[in-house]
């Protein structure tokens, strides 16, 4: 095999899933009212997924700092499946199973409720 048609099936087994999760992550988005393109816009997904979770806005330096950001970003995500129902399984299905996880999320019945309702 030469390396070309490695790149080329690495191509055909990824780009599915990142195209996959990136419309899982817009629709995400859409479900908490937030523009889903905001998903694609670096540092400003962060932005708006603070204000999705209900978090403030400083958070993003938290999530962007090496090592502290995987703390946050779990805890963000953790957040993120509490406001869709969802438990603390889930959240480790989101880390761990993305590929699985973050579609249903995006595309399966479940409503985003605000913290205050």
């Amino acid at each position: 095999m030469n390396e070309s048609s490695v790149i080329l099936g690495s191509m055909l087994i990824y780009l599915p899933i990142f195209v996959l999760l990136l419309a899982a992550h817009w629709k995400v988005y859409q479900k908490a009212g937030k523009p889903g393109w905001a998903c694609i816009v670096p540092i400003y997904n962060l932005i708006v997924l603070c204000d999705i979770i209900e978090k403030p806005r400083w958070w993003v330096w938290l999530m962007i700092l090496p090592y502290v950001n995987i703390v946050f970003l779990i805890w963000a995500w953790n957040r993120l499946a509490l406001r869709f129902g969802k438990s603390v399984g889930f959240t480790i299905g989101m880390f761990f199973l993305p590929f699985i996880f973050w579609p249903i999320l995006g595309f399966g019945s479940s409503t985003y409720t605000p913290l205050g309702e």
